[in-house]
This record gives structure tokens, sequence and C-alpha cells, in this order.
């Protein structure tokens, strides 16, 4: 009976979902309101049938929900996203998350509520939906306007500090506080956590991906891919963190596979599956009663969140030298909150330290903001114009002039490549040190099991740590000795670079060989004290101590070369994954055009320096209206254009990229050719 209680519910559930998903698709609003909607119709709270008889089964589907929907947002974050985004994003992201931090701790605290409802209340409010936003704008076709990729950097930021809320918010849900050391402490073990996760898989992950790919089974990839994602999510929460960090590292990591079109293809439905179960589980927590209690507090809030954002992210962006029209635009995109504040709220619910009426706050304030959202990004060219008509003329001449000399600034900066050797060697060496922490960790996690697997003369003694900080030692060996190596090349770059002959005079050479070889010195005491400290957990007595370190001297010497190899095969295999991008995302074509895609090629034409093309729009040339050809591709020296619009111009030197058969390709050839004749 159990069974059919739950396929029932499951039942009630997936009908809800789909005619809200028809609904809200009629009405041209996001179908995630319809689910949340839904599920307060269908709830405990909502008169007069209760549907839902087991709402536990439900709530243990919706943590799946939460598994795929944090890996989708990880596939959607990529890390060469990370790399691109500058300092622009960086300081509006930090200004705005700050800033609604601190606005709702403050306007929980003036509601009455206690500390715990009002921290979680600020994390709430303080992360804007990347869902909505990406699904907001590619409705509204403004994906690739200028001002959404500032806004998909703020995103990408955010989802960080997300990551590291969930942390901090679970510390401090345990303890009851939380100080500047343990805060540390906790952010610390993330980072390790976080590197040792990433470095590994991007290492690892590709590879695996590519080699199931290549079995041409779409059941075996999505397996081998939700292996992973469950897999990523149990050592998460074996660790101490929440599953959501995990599936969203696991996504992370996927999204530089090559595999990734595929994998997104094949993943989709059962996203979509568990995401509405998700969502409608949300709304199944609502209780109407408790919105209508709370509706004065709803509406500050949701004012908030759209006010505070506006001007935390516009003000943000402004300030790196972005004109006006731009800022604004960013502010008024980023203004609502969505699945990771859902996350936030149910972290607090789950671990009992927040009040039942905080999770449909947070739920309503996203619903309002969402509705609000693409009112506001449609809305925002019209207040800056209102802007300018209004605005004393002096004001307006000193913001261009700021916005003028800012973005001076930013394009006159020279890249000196010495500063550019020592920023990537110490952000190497500080990657490999925090894989060494790693190492050391698990090591002494493996510690403090149950140690039954040991040999039993080991069992009972401290025979096991000794053991286990040798093996991690010995893992270890190939990062430090890289790290050591860097060091090396780092005095030399320093000993060249800054101790100058106009300075030295005859002493140049020896003050340089002094500096060449006191930078790795001080390094390799310093290397060592690390290793010390972090395998303190581990350390045996110092007589073994001392056994033991001769022992890994030893073997240092003799393995030094092999280590070498090994760290370097490890760092060609990691920027070999950054040197392949993945493949675009795949488009699917109607139907009536798969026969004429079968007898299609594709052929490059270069647009030559004529009048006659040159500086034309797409639609003026009419490719495909006088050839049959189509452009569907354009290579530029700043980048690729795909599928271009019939308002892109066509720029002497662009290599156009035309799709069509053997004969609309020759006249589309011919097109462009004629154009150098006289």
């Amino acid at each position: 009976m159990h069974g059919l209680a739950f396929l029932q519910d499951l039942a009630v559930v997936m009908i809800a979902a789909g005619i809200a998903a028809v609904v809200f698709r009629r009405l041209r609003q996001p179908v995630v309101l319809g689910y949340i909607l839904a599920g307060v119709a269908i709830g405990p709270h909502t008169p007069p049938v209760a549907f839902i008889q087991d709402q536990q089964s439900i709530a243990t589907l919706a943590e799946l929900g939460i598994v795929f929907l944090m890996f989708s947002l990880g596939l959607e974050f990529n890390f060469r996203k990370l790399r691109e985004v500058g300092p622009t994003v960086v300081l509006a992201a930090a200004l705005e998350i700050l800033l609604m931090l601190a606005a709702g701790y403050r306007i929980g605290r003036w509601f009455g509520w206690n500390g715990m409802d009002s921290l979680f209340l600020g994390a709430i409010v303080s992360i804007s939906s990347t869902t909505i936003i990406v699904k907001t704008l590619g409705e509204l076709k403004l994906t690739k306007e200028p001002f959404a990729r500032l806004v998909f950097g703020i995103l990408v930021i955010e989802d960080l500090v997300a990551i590291v809320m969930l942390a901090l918010l679970s510390g401090i849900a345990m303890t009851g506080s939380l100080g500047l050391v343990q805060a540390g402490a906790t952010v610390g073990k993330l980072t390790i956590f976080l590197a040792a996760a990433v470095v590994a898989g991007l290492i690892v992950v590709p590879r695996l991906l590519a080699f199931v790919g290549r079995l041409k089974s779409d059941e075996l990839l999505l397996v081998a891919v939700l292996g992973l994602c469950f897999g990523s999510s149990l050592l998460a929460a074996k660790l101490g963190y929440s599953i959501a960090l995990g599936a969203f590292l696991a996504g992370a990591v996927v999204s530089e596979s090559r595999e990734l079109g595929r994998i997104e293809h094949l993943v989709a439905p059962v996203r979509d599956l568990f995401g509405a179960v998700f969502f409608v589980a949300i709304g199944l927590l609502i209780d109407p009663a408790i919105i209508a209690r709370h509706a004065f507090p709803i509406a500050v809030l949701a004012a908030t969140v759209i006010a505070g954002k506006v001007v935390g992210c516009s003000l943000g962006i402004f300030l790196t030298g972005h004109d006006a029209r731009t800022s604004l635009r960013v502010g008024m995109g980023l203004a609502q909150i969505g699945e990771f504040s859902f996350v936030i709220a149910s972290l607090g619910l789950s671990l009992k330290v927040t009040g039942d009426f905080l999770y449909p706050i947070a739920v309503a304030v996203s619903v309002v903001t969402t509705l609000a959202t693409p009112h506001l990004i449609r809305s925002s060219d019209g207040l800056v114009r209102w802007f300018d008509r209004v605005a004393p003329h002096g004001l307006a001449a000193n913001l261009a002039l700021y916005t003028r000399w800012i973005g001076g600034l930013r394009g006159s900066r020279t890249r000196d490549p010495a500063r550019r050797f020592v920023r990537r060697w110490l952000f190497l060496i500080a990657v490999n040190l925090a894989l060494v922490a790693a190492i050391f960790l698990a090591g002494a996690w493996l510690g403090d099991r149950e140690s039954g697997w040991w040999p039993d003369r080991l069992r009972g003694i401290a025979a096991h740590r000794s053991v286990l900080w040798l093996a991690a030692a010995v893992l270890s060996l190939p990062l430090f000795i890289a790290s050591f190596r860097k060091l090396q090349a780092l005095g030399l770059l320093l000993a060249e670079t800054r101790v100058r002959r106009s300075v030295a005079g005859r002493h140049t050479e020896a003050i340089r060989a002094l500096v060449a070889h006191i930078v790795p010195s001080v390094g390799l005491v310093a290397l060592a004290l690390f290793g010390l400290a972090v395998s303190s957990a581990l350390l045996p007595a110092p007589r073994e101590l001392v056994a033991l370190l001769v022992v890994v001297g030893v073997l240092a010497a003799v393995l030094w070369r092999r280590a070498i190899r090994v760290y370097s095969r490890a760092q060609i295999a990691l920027e070999e994954t950054f040197a392949h991008p993945p493949p675009a995302r795949p488009t699917t074509a109607p139907a009536a055009l798969a026969p004429l895609l079968r007898d299609a090629d594709i052929a490059g034409v270069v647009v030559p320096d004529s009048p006659l093309v040159a500086r034309k729009l797409v639609r003026e040339l009419a490719v495909r209206t006088r050839t049959g050809a189509t452009i569907v591709a354009i290579d530029r020296g700043a980048g690729a254009i795909l599928n271009p619009g019939p308002d892109e111009e066509l720029l002497p030197g662009d290599t156009v990229l035309l799709l069509g058969t053997q004969p609309q390709l020759a006249a589309a050839t011919a097109l462009f050719a004629g154009a150098t004749k006289p």
C-alpha cells in the first residue's frame, strides 16, 4: 500500500506540474512560477482536500531535484567564464552581495526576527537567479548584448560566493556562532576541497567522458555522467558539505568535456523531471496563511531586493568605467532571487535553525521579483533616457568624463611579461600547496575512521598514522618538487629583472647570485614548515618522524626525475582540457531541414575590401535570396560570430562560412569573387 500511495502522490505532483507548465507557457510567464503555485494548490495547507499523503517521499525526490538543478547550474558555470571575468564583475558582485547581506540582516532585525533568521535572510536576498536570468535574456533575445556578458560574469562570481555561504552557514548553524578563526578555517578547508576536486576532476573527467563518448552509446554516457554527479554529491556530504556543492562541482568539471553538447541533451529530460518535482515540493511547503500574515515583510523585501541589486550592481559596473546605460541594464537584469536562495532557505529549515516562516517568505519574494525581471530589463533604456533629460548638464558631463577616464586607464594597461610569469608561478604554487593539504587532510580523515581494514599488527597503535603520513608524503612529492622548481625559476627571474646594473654596479652578478639562491632556500624552509603544519594530525613521535623524513629524503632524491615527469604530465593534461574548448551547444533544426542538411556542405570565403560587399549588412547582400546559400558564421580576428543576424556588418578580411549545396556554394563564392573584379 505504501508503494501505491507513493505512486498516487507522484502522479498528482506530475499532473499538477504539467497543467501549470501549459498554462504558464501560454501566459508567457516563467514555468518555474507555475510549478511553485501548483505545489501551493495541491499542498496540505490549501483546503479542502489534502492531495498528498506522504510528503516525505516527495521531499526525497525534491532532494534529487536539487542535485540535478545544481548539476545543471554547474554545466552553465564554465571555468573559461571564470578566467574571462575581470575586476569589473568582481567589484560589482562584491559590492552588491555585501550591500544585500547587510540590508537583509538589518531588515530581519527590524522585523524582530532572531539573529539566525536574519543572517539566513541576508544570504537569501544576496544571490540572483542564474536560471531565471538566462531564460529571461534568451526569451528577450538579449544574450548577445554587451551588458549580458557582464551579467553572466557577475552570476559566476555569485555562484562561487553562494558555495562559500553554504559552508559558512552550515558551520554557524551547527556551532551557533562562527568567529574569525573558525570562519577562516572553514573557508580554508573549503578552498582545499575545491582545489583538489577541481584539479583532479579536470585531469580525469574530460578524458573519461571522451572515452565513454567514443563508444557511441547515449545510455553509457548518461549513466557515467549521473554516476559522477551522485558520486561527487556523496563525497561532499561525507566531508560535511552539502550535496548541492558536490553536484555543482560535478557539473562545472563536466562542462569542460568535449561531450558537453551530448551531455546537456541527455541530462535535460531527467533534470526537467526532477526539477519540476523540486519546485512543486517548494510549493507544498508554503502555507498561504503565512504568506498573508507576512505580506508586509514580503513587500518590503521584494522592494529591497529590486532596489538594492539595481543600485549595487549598477554602481559597481559604473565605477569600473562602463556607461550609465550599460550599468543600469546590468543592475535591472540581476534584480531577483531564485534557486540558490531556495537551497539556502532549505538548509536553514533542514538544520532547524530558522523559523518555518522564512522559507515561504523567500519563495514569495522570488515570485514577485521574477515577475518583475522582464519588465525591469525592458524599461532600463527608458529610465536612462529619462535620466538624461532631467539630469543637470554638469552632472551628466562629469559622469561621461569619469567613464572615459576609467576606460582610458583600462585600455592603457600594459602587460609586463615578468609580472605575468610571477603571478602564474605563485598561482601554481598555491594550487600545489592546496593539493598537498588535501592529501594530508584525507590521510587524517582515514586515520580517524574505523581501522578494521588495517593489518592486525597495526591496529590499536599509532603505527597506522606513521604509515598514512609516509603515504601522504610520497604522494605529495611531485607537488613539493614542482613548487621548489618554480621557486628556483622565480629567484632567477627576480635576480635578472630586479637587480639592475645601474644600481648595483660591479656587484651586480654577486647580488644576482645571492637573490637567485635566497628565494628558493627560504621557499624550501617555508615548504617544509607548511608540510609539517598540514600533517600535524598525522605526525608520529619525534624519533619515528626523523626516520620517516630520512626515508622521504631518499625517495625524493631517487624519484626526482620521475616526480617531475608525473607532474608535467598532469599539468599538460590540465592545459589540454582548456586548449580544446567544448563544442558549441547544439541547436535543433526543424524536421523540414533535415534532408537539406544531409546534402549540404560548408565553404569559407574571405570578404574582399570592396564597397560591393565590405561594410555591408547581411540583409543588404541577400546572399540566401540570390544564391540559396546561408551565412552560418563570421570568423573575425576578435572571435567568431555564430548564426549572425540580418543587421550584422561584414568587414574586410572576415571569413564568411557558407552552408549550402555545391551549386549554391559556387554561386555564393562567385558573388564575393565578383566584387573584386574591376
